[in-house]
């Protein structure tokens, strides 16, 4: 499956939930948002039947992101019956940690293979204005429970420009004494099209983008800095990929209607 730009689409991020346990400040509004309606969130069964078909016209990797993953009721059972299916190569999961320490166990035997942690900060007076929540010791034991029972684990921390910031350098240090590996993440503008560029990882790299994404309420968008998007259920799960590929971008433009809240990242 080849986009309009000869970009092959093999990456699938999943945001099972608009919802999360933290309130970072670049993230989310002081005064909080309108949460997507329960009745308008994807069943677990429409996530799965959705990436079976995924999985048929190329996509070998699957990410779930949120919100914040694990404040799904049942998530766990929802990464079973993904790993179940024929075709995917790499099933990771981008969380915050917050709830990690409780569900390692859990997540490594339903078959995830990999994780994303975020940390934007080692210091607990920082973390507790970024997030809006005092939260740093239990991210920290995540970490370090999900690198006890064997996960692969990438630390993701936002950065405003630089990673020499003192929050960034203080986490990169941190990581380098526990050998993990770090991606630095310029925080973005989605309304304005801001940040395209690769600082750590290969997020932003638009020329060999390949990803889609399919939000919690069933929208495949092709593209995080565009207001393009259509339903799995308006117009079903292969037609609704097939359009989200013909359309996506060469770059990413602006985005009116999403927040990183709700749009996976």
């Amino acid at each position: 499956m080849r986009d309009s730009f000869e970009r092959r689409i093999t990456y699938l991020r999943i945001s099972v939930t608009d919802r999360c346990n933290l309130r970072c400040r670049y993230c989310m509004p002081e005064e909080g948002i309108r949460w997507m309606s329960h009745d308008d969130i994807l069943a677990f069964e429409e996530i799965v039947d959705f990436t079976k078909i995924a999985l048929g016209l190329g996509i070998t990797k699957v990410r779930l992101t949120g919100g914040e993953p694990l404040v799904r009721r049942g998530v766990v059972s929802l990464v079973a019956m993904l790993s179940a299916l024929k075709g995917i190569e790499d099933l990771a999961m981008t969380t915050n940690g917050v709830l990690l320490e409780g569900y390692v166990a859990e997540l490594r035997e339903a078959g995830l293979m990999r994780l994303n942690i975020s940390l934007d900060t080692v210091d607990p007076a920082r973390f507790r204005e970024i997030a809006r929540v005092d939260a740093l010791e239990s991210v920290l034991n995540g970490i370090a429970a999900a690198r006890r029972s064997g996960f692969p684990v990438k630390i993701n921390t936002v950065i405003e420009r630089s990673p020499d910031e003192p929050d960034a350098a203080g986490v990169a240090a941190w990581a380098a004494a526990e050998g993990l590996p770090v991606r630095f993440i310029r925080q973005m503008d989605l309304a304005h099209g801001e940040f395209f560029g690769v600082i750590g990882g290969d997020g932003g790299n638009c020329g060999s983008c390949n990803r889609i994404r399919l939000l919690a309420n069933g929208v495949v968008k092709p593209c995080l800095f565009s207001d393009l998007g259509f339903s799995i259920r308006e117009h079903g799960a292969e037609e609704a990929i097939r359009r989200a590929v013909a359309v996506k971008p060469e770059k990413g433009t602006c985005n009116s209607k999403g927040g990183f809240y709700n749009i996976g990242g």
